[in-house]
Order: structure tokens, then C-alpha cells, then sequence
């Protein structure tokens, strides 16, 4: 009765596999990968482009907005024409793939490494991902630098840093086999806020009055392209997986149980404090609790997902807060949106966390048997501390990779363009 073969029973009509759907092509799965890749889209393209546009004062909001309608147009040509085939084509090193175009019609119609898509879905996943990536970074930088410098950065950290990054913990390099960051909580936002508050230490501050007097120009338009932004976020972690299972569905809640309670504690702890409560501040908190949530979205459990918000909510706020008023070279780094605290160090954050609380069962479901973990704490209860305290420290290691990779080819590519 468990046997499911054509031999039992006929399939309908439109579920018939033929040449434009072959055997393989779930076609739900598809079309939710489509639909997950759109809202992904959707977060950078209006989503960053009004947030940007809004948040930052009206003299700079058509530059800003520019800025994130270039990067996602570049990075899309750059993608197909070498780009994902350093993120994940065969390897040429450890720390790469070989450059290569990803455009022909056998390429992207083939099945993707799963099986059930075609390709194409996977190539235009995953550059969804490296665009907001860019469009991440540009926000430590918004309000002085010159758009033709932008033009040159974009492609140059796109090859040399985001590809690194990308093959390495997930491509095939040499972390891969190790590291657990299911969505991107390395490879896109802590990449994206150590490279953005390197990039912003090279290009220089504002002027004082600009950076001590700068209200946002459209606090609705704000709101507005935060929300895209955050629902877009079901499409980020829910389309991980690349098929329309469970895993799917539970990291979906998470994602947005872990941003609404990291929203909660941002504006409560700035009631606390400040005695009153802050629209910027609540952005900030939705933000950093999508960004903990997304390396564990779909291995954590629910009451894991409460967790990482209480503390996305929490510890960048002090960092951002409190600590980078206090210390000398925070104030020297002229970070615009604050991206270093609420992508560097919240991904930092929920890379950790993931370490400590992916349950075994849900990391099964994802990577196969005896991929990764169990969590440190999963390990505390089935014997296998041993396998937790390594699980644990491979997430040490991936952090220190991306943050000294990204300060260091950052820092080289901002050099170069600043003698052009």
C-alpha cells in the first residue's frame, strides 16, 4: 500500500510528466521556489530602496535609493556571466570555484543539486541572496559616497569577497562540510556588516552636523520598505530548503516569532531607558531579530526562536546603544544604519546560537544523516557533548573566516578604488 509507483495507478493529466516538466520537476516545489526567490527580490527591489531612500536625509535619498537599484542590476549580470560558478561550480581551490558562465539552456534546465528543481530556480535563488547582500553593505555607507566609486566596488566585492564566502560554507570549500548556517547568518550578514563598516572606516565620516542631526525624511515610506523587507524574510528562510516541506513551513515561523520578539525587547529596553519609545529603534530590532533567526531558521525549535529574539533584541542594542558611544573607534567609523551592529553582530549572534540549539531530529531533515551538530545543548542530553563542544567551535571558526576575509578584501578593494 506504501508504494507509490506509476505501475499502481494513474497520475492526472496535469500532473503527467512531458518534455516541458520532466519526471524529475516537482512542480510544487517550483513553483514555491519561484514565488520564495520573488520575495527575496522584493526585499532589496522596492524593499531596501524605499527603506534607504526614507531613512536618510532628503539630500541624499535619491543617491541612496540608487545605490541599491544599481547593486541589484550589476550583481545580477555579474552572476550569470561568472559569479555563481565561484559560489558554487566545481571547485578551482579550497576558497573557490571556477569562474564560468551560468546562461546556457542545458545548464539551467538540468536539475539543480536536489533533484527536484531545475536550475535556474537555484542560479536565481542565490543571487537574490548575493543582491541584498550588496545592498546590505551599501547601507554603512549612504550619504557620501560618490556613485561612480559604488559603480567600480559593487562587481570587484562581489568576485573576491561575497563568492569566497558563499563557496565556502556552502558551495563545496573547505568549511562546508562543517559549518551550519542554513540561510545566510555568515555568508550574507555578517559578510555584509564587517565589509560595510570596513568599507565606511576607508571612505570616511559625514560631516559632524550631518551625522549628530539626521532624522529620516519619510518615517512612513520607512516603515513601509521595513515591512517589505521583513515579509520578504518568508521567502528568504522559507525558500532555503528549496522544497515545500516542513522544514520550510517551521522556519517561516520562526523567522517571524524570533523578529517580532527581538522588535519587542528593542522598543522596551529604549522605554526603559530612554523613556520613550522609537520607530527607528523598532526597524532596527525587526531587523536584527530576522537576521539572528536566519543560520538556525529551520533547525531550531520554536521556543529556540523565542530565545534568539530575546537576545537579538538585546545585545545589539547594547552594542549599538550603549558600547559604540562609549569606545573611541566606534565613533571614529562613520557607519550610517548602524549595519555593523544589527547584521555583524547579530549574525554572529544567531550563528552561535544555531551551534547551541539545532536539534538533531531537524538537522536530519535538512542535511541528511550525520551532517552537522547536534547542538550544544541537544548534546548536554543524548550523550554527545563531545560532538556539541566541536559542532560549536566550527561556528567559532566560520565567524573568525568570514569577519577576517571580508575586513581584509574589503579593506584591499577600497584602497584600489580610491587611487582611481
Amino acid at each position: 500500500m506504501n508504494d507509490y509507483s506509476y505501475e499502481h495507478f494513474d497520475l492526472p493529466e496535469a500532473l503527467q510528466p512531458n518534455e516541458a516538466s520532466p519526471w524529475w520537476n516537482n512542480k510544487a516545489d517550483n513553483a514555491w521556489q519561484l514565488t520564495a526567490t520573488t520575495m527575496v527580490c522584493l526585499q532589496s527591489v522596492p524593499g531596501l530602496v524605499i527603506l534607504y531612500g526614507s531613512m536618510v536625509k532628503k539630500k541624499w535619498a535619491v543617491n541612496s535609493a540608487f545605490m541599491a537599484f544599481y547593486a541589484f542590476a550589476v550583481v545580477l549580470v555579474c552572476w550569470v556571466l561568472w559569479a555563481h560558478q565561484m559560489a558554487f561550480g566545481s571547485a578551482l581551490i579550497p576558497l573557490m570555484g571556477k569562474p564560468d558562465v551560468a546562461l546556457s539552456e542545458k545548464y539551467l534546465l538540468e536539475p539543480s543539486g536536489d533533484g527536484k528543481v531545475p536550475m535556474a530556480d537555484y542560479v536565481f535563488f542565490q543571487f537574490a541572496f548575493a543582491a541584498i547582500t550588496v545592498v546590505l553593505l551599501a547601507g554603512s555607507l549612504l550619504g557620501r559616497m560618490n556613485f561612480y566609486a559604488w559603480m567600480i566596488f559593487v562587481p570587484l566585492w562581489l568576485t573576491f569577497s561575497y563568492t569566497i564566502g558563499a563557496f565556502t560554507i556552502w558551495g563545496g570549500g573547505f568549511l562546508e562540510p562543517y559549518i551550519i548556517d542554513y540561510a545566510g547568518g555568515f555568508v550574507i550578514h555578517l559578510s555584509s556588516g564587517v565589509a560595510g563598516f570596513t568599507a565606511a572606516y576607508w571612505v570616511g565620516p559625514r560631516h559632524s552636523r550631518d551625522r549628530h542631526n539626521f532624522p529620516p525624511n519619510n518615517i512612513i515610506h520607512m516603515l513601509g520598505g521595513a515591512g517589505f523587507l521583513w515579509l520578504g524574510w518568508t521567502g528568504f528562510n522559507g525558500g532555503s530548503p528549496l522544497v515545500a516541506g516542513r522544514i520550510a513551513a517551521l522556519a517561516i515561523v520562526n523567522t517571524h516569532l524570533c523578529a517580532a520578539t527581538s522588535l519587542l525587547v528593542w522598543v522596551s529596553l529604549d522605554m526603559i531607558v530612554y523613556k520613550k519609545s522609537s520607530v527607528i529603534g523598532a526597524v532596527q530590532g525587526m531587523i536584527t531579530g530576522l537576521v539572528c533567526i536566519t543560520p538556525g531558521a529551520g533547525i531550531v525549535e520554536p521556543w529556540g526562536a523565542l530565545l534568539m529574539g530575546a537576545m537579538s533584541g538585546s545585545i545589539p542594542w547594547y552594542t549599538m546603544m550603549v558600547l559604540h558611544r562609549r569606545l573611541v573607534f566606534f565613533q571614529s567609523v562613520d557607519d550610517t544604519l548602524g549595519v555593523f551592529h544589527t547584521h555583524a553582530v547579530a549574525g554572529i549572534l544567531g550563528g552561535l546560537l544555531s551551534g547551541l540549539l539545532a536539534k538533531p531530529n531537524l538537522l536530519t531533515m535538512m542535511y541528511g544523516p550525520d551532517k552537522h551538530g547536534p547542538g550544544l545543548f541537544y548534546s548536554l542530553f543524548n550523550g554527545q557533548i563531545e560532538f556539541g563542544f566541536k559542532q560549536f567551535g566550527y561556528q567559532i571558526v566560520g565567524t573568525a573566516f568570514i569577519t577576517a576575509w571580508n575586513a581584509i578584501v574589503t579593506s584591499l578593494i577600497c584602497i584600489f578604488v580610491s587611487r582611481l
